[in-house]
């Protein structure tokens, strides 16, 4: 009796293989005539590999079983990708073919939504296939209506805070420094003020020290920190409406905690991220994705060509004290543009066989991204895959931690949310630097620290940068 039943189910297994998502529909896939389709993605390194060794495997197994053949191609940056992909819809001298699939952000994936290029792949799964994967994911992709999947989402990221254990030890051992307060964003003020006055006493050198944080995106702190004070800078409503929410009030504090520390010395940027500059000394700490795992340095080299090795702590990332607890959900989906029914079919099998537990870990692990399924985002799970080193485990360890008990936060994109965001991630940040500069040469000039300071720490300096601010995104209201 047993044995009847398995037979029977292997039976519907094996027929709903023959329909397209078990949804009584045939399929347009042949094993004996296979249909080719292309994939672009931005991956280097050991995402590149990953994903290239995983193109690989389908290939020769489910793509082989049901007569589909990948072909993978690397465009360099984000931004290389996103340009080839849009000269290849403008069809442009030069240009290739449009791609069955690319990896993409939601702004730009936006973009090409409303040229009509891309495919709802909401028809393409059922119910129970789309309640597998973490509800906010499936959610990101639903630009226009409630159900829409115009992205799949393939790999995700949140940020975490990384700590150079090594020096804050030294730190802390000297002044009583407690890491508890680096849980929150006004306790890494306060902690970054005291490193710096206690790294300027190391020597005799007057107003010499040393700055403690920094931040990977300023974008992403505007965000996030704005929805962690209650409110939401952007807004869009079913109809497309966009409206901005500058609250002053919320700004202000956004500005205390950044923009002043920054001036003064106890925040800093200098090389392209912020693990750079961890790895120059030029900083202990900083705000960055977890995707950034393996980046971490293992080392400070200093100018005189000194180094000596570190240990990392590995953390959720600092919120606003006494608020909800809100994270950054980032990380490119992949989007299939239109093409005949077989290309279609067989670029959601590739996705969902990539997104498949085991394979997502494999590439998850490789990469320092986060899988997308409900049931690999667990320790236990990820750990199976054996291949952790002690840094990676700690961070997905935070990472997972954050994702499955804060708020996710993505912002719905619209026809210009790219330049919204560049403006958020670029105004604030730009102007700590130049008034950063500022100080340091009002300070070798014979000014004091305080006295070079307090000329931007002021209401006027904040209410002269907020209208421009606030002038520059009412633009962008539709």
């Amino acid at each position: 009796m047993y044995r009847r039943k398995m037979t029977g189910l292997l039976a519907v297994g094996l027929a709903c293989s023959l329909l397209a998502g078990c949804g009584g529909k045939k399929t347009a896939l042949d094993p004996d005539r296979p249909v080719k389709v292309t994939v672009w993605d931005y991956y280097t390194g050991a995402q590149m590999e990953s994903f290239h060794e995983l193109v690989t495997e389908f290939n020769r197994t489910r793509g082989k079983e049901l007569g589909i053949v990948v072909d993978d191609s690397s465009e360099g940056g984000i931004s290389d990708l996103e340009t080839n992909v849009m000269a290849a819809i403008n069809k442009e001298a030069g240009a290739r073919d449009v791609p069955n699939m690319f990896a993409v952000y939601s702004d730009t994936a936006y973009k090409v939504y409303q040229m009509g290029e891309l495919v709802d792949l909401s028809e393409y799964l059922t119910e129970e296939e789309r309640a597998e994967y973490v509800d906010s994911y499936i959610e990101e992709g639903a630009f226009d209506k409630e159900g829409e999947m115009m992205l799949f989402p393939v790999a995700k990221a949140t940020e975490i805070f990384f700590l150079n254990k090594t020096d804050w030890d030294k730190f802390s051992r000297a002044t009583g420094a407690d890491m508890e307060k680096l849980k929150t964003i006004e306790g890494v003020a306060e902690i970054a003020e005291a490193y710096y006055e206690w790294t300027d006493s190391l020597t005799d050198e007057p107003e010499d020290g040393k700055a403690f944080f920094g931040r990977d995106s300023l974008g992403n702190y505007m965000l996030s920190g704005a929805w962690q004070l209650g409110g939401d800078i952007l807004t869009r409503d079913p109809s497309g409406k966009v409206t901005v929410h500058f609250d002053e009030e919320i700004i202000r504090k956004l500005w205390d905690y950044y923009y002043v520390p920054y001036v003064k010395g106890y925040f800093a940027s200098a090389g392209r991220f912020r693990s750079d500059d961890v790895k120059t000394g030029s900083i202990v700490s900083f705000v960055g994705s977890s995707a950034g795992a393996t980046f971490f340095p293992k080392e400070v080299i200093l100018e005189n060509d000194e180094s000596y090795p570190i240990e990392t702590v590995v953390m959720e990332a600092p919120q606003f004290a006494d608020n909800e607890k809100c994270a950054i959900q980032q990380g490119a989906g992949i989007a299939v543009t239109k093409g005949s029914e077989a290309e279609i079919e067989a670029s959601v099998e590739f996705l969902k066989w990539f997104t498949d537990t085991q394979q997502n870990l494999r590439f998850a692990v490789a990469s320092g991204y986060l899988p997308v399924k409900k049931e690999a985002n667990d320790m236990e799970e990820i750990r199976k895959t054996g291949s952790l080193s002690s840094q990676v485990d700690s961070v997905m360890q935070v990472a997972v931690d954050t994702m499955n008990s804060y708020r996710l936060i993505s912002v719905l994109p619209f026809a210009r949310s790219a330049e919204v965001r560049n403006l958020l991630e670029d105004s604030m940040q730009e102007k700590a630097e130049t008034d950063r500069a500022a100080v340091e040469a009002e300070i070798a000039a014979g000014k004091s620290r305080e006295e070079a300071a307090a000329q931007y720490d002021t209401d006027e300096n904040f209410r002269s940068w907020y209208e421009e601010m606030t002038a520059a995104l009412a633009v962008y209201a539709q």
